[in-house]
């Protein structure tokens, strides 16, 4: 297999799929949609309509369109818009760069060198991203080539959009060829197929093969590659990547997506164990923080408690009950924010929580009162729990504190996050994106992640990001 090839076919059995070449079955269409996903968004074109189990956010596409980016800074852009529907201006700049292609003959002798020489601007494209079901259901009704994004706003004039413009990928699916650049770029790109493609597993890093592929004993591979239903996995000769072999054999693609699947973590569910060194600097680094943050914060107490008098009366501070290492409960403290009966008005307000799972929480919360709202918006609320830290019931990074009755709720997790003390700020509350019926799963998803792979290097890059989203408002 010559190392120069950009692609590797193995010998056709089967004559090639009209729609392009295949990868376990699936066309480069398909594994496209499966990568966006596997990110917990579902794309949809006309006559492809969503799947009423899957995830409530959708990327629509026009037919034959195909991009890839990164998920999380649009989800991100999204939750922080405000509106349903974020209009998305896709630059593509990957043909901008100055390239040479080497062309050479079947005995690697050197024929030519083609030049590509820069364009001046890159390809640019518009998608929409949405967490409507009904605008992407209408999206689906369209027919093929007759779909426009000024007939949708027709269609659904009660939405409101916000419009953003992004680096990206484009890719068109109207031919074989250019079906295999994006075959090309997605075994560049996806690093873990596995996750929702059923029947392929990792010989080594990068290197993704279906089940039922023989591995040769002398077979030398450097992914990243891809190698579908074959003959044999690779020749006496090395291969190295990006490669993508193609099905060669008949092979079943799966017919669903299990979405439950997806939303568990990807990775163990077993605590990460931390020596004597790390326990005793980390709480050493916690007492310090604590102890400078009062000393700056405590003399502007009076202040927030003359605040919340003023317009509720007293008490000024609340207590919650909240579990530690090993299930143990404390009172975890904070600056009163609400009115004095809003566990009463909770049960009222139920059928208006915007969360999954034991969480509540409401876009614009009646019980919150005026100085509660920008308490809450600069982190003031949470000061007294530094006096926690102290005291020994938690620490300044980890996961979030939370009541016995929400540990109930997954056992694994519980166990998991109950291993070390919970967090003033944390993973979850840097990187969750409220969007509707996500946060439980983001949040049992972010604790686990911080548990499992918990540094200084993460403690301080969740405190940086912490302090940024506080300066941001």
């Amino acid at each position: 297999m010559p190392l120069t090839q950009a692609r590797t076919r193995s010998p056709s059995i089967l004559p090639p799929p009209a729609d392009g070449p295949r990868i376990w079955g699936l066309g480069a269409g398909r594994l496209h949609d499966l990568f966006w996903a596997a990110r917990g968004i579902q794309v949809v074109r006309p006559g492809q309509p969503p799947d009423p189990h899957g995830p409530g956010v959708f990327l629509l596409l026009r037919a034959g369109q195909a991009i890839l980016a990164p998920a999380a800074p649009w989800l991100k852009r999204l939750a922080w818009a405000g509106c349903p529907v974020l209009g998305l201006r896709i630059v593509d700049r990957s043909g901008v760069e100055y390239r040479e292609r080497v062309i050479s003959s079947a005995s690697d002798n050197l024929l030519s060198i083609h030049r590509v020489y820069p364009r001046r601007q890159g390809n640019v494209g518009q998608v929409l991203l949405t967490t409507d079901a009904r605008a992407a259901h209408t999206w689906a009704s369209f027919e093929p080539g007759r779909e426009r994004w000024s007939a949708l706003r027709r269609s659904e004039p009660r939405l409101q959009r916000a419009v953003w413009s992004t680096d990206g990928r484009l890719f068109d699916l109207s031919t074989h060829r250019l079906r295999s650049v994006l075959l090309d770029a997605l075994v560049a790109t996806w690093r873990d197929p596995g996750r929702i493609i059923p029947g392929i597993y990792q010989l080594r890093p990068g290197v993704w093969l279906h089940e039922a592929t023989p591995v040769s004993p002398s077979a030398r591979m450097v992914g990243p590659i891809w190698i579908g239903a074959v003959a044999r996995a690779a020749g006496p000769g090395p291969v190295i990547g990006p490669v993508a072999v193609e099905d060669s054999s008949d092979c079943d693609p799966p017919s669903h997506i299990d979405w439950d699947a997806l939303r568990l973590p990807s990775f163990p569910l077993v605590p990460r164990v931390h020596g004597f060194s790390r326990r005793v600097s980390k709480r050493a680094f916690d007492i310090v923080m604590s102890l400078c943050v009062l000393a700056i914060t405590l003399p502007f107490y009076p202040l927030f408690m003359l605040a919340i008098y003023l317009e509720d009366g007293r008490p000024f501070f609340f207590a919650h009950r909240r579990q530690t290492l090993d299930g143990r409960e404390f009172p975890c403290w904070k600056f009163r924010t609400m009115v004095k009966d809003a566990e009463r008005l909770k049960a009222a307000l139920h059928t208006q929580n915007l969360c999954d799972g034991p969480q509540f929480f409401i876009a614009r919360d009646p019980r919150v009162l005026r100085c509660g709202r920008w308490f809450r918006r600069l982190q003031i609320d949470e000061l007294p729990q530094f006096w926690n830290v102290l005291q020994g019931h938690m620490s300044i990074v980890g996961p979030r504190p939370s009541p016995d009755k929400e540990n109930q709720f997954c056992p694994a997790w519980r166990e998991a996050r109950l291993s070390i003390r919970p967090g003033i700020t944390g993973l979850w509350q840097v990187r969750r994106t409220r969007l509707p019926a996500t946060d439980f799963q983001e949040w049992v998803r972010y604790d686990l992640e911080y548990v499992q792979h918990q540094s200084w290097r993460l403690d301080f890059w969740i405190i940086v990001q912490t302090v940024r989203r506080i300066l941001a408002g």
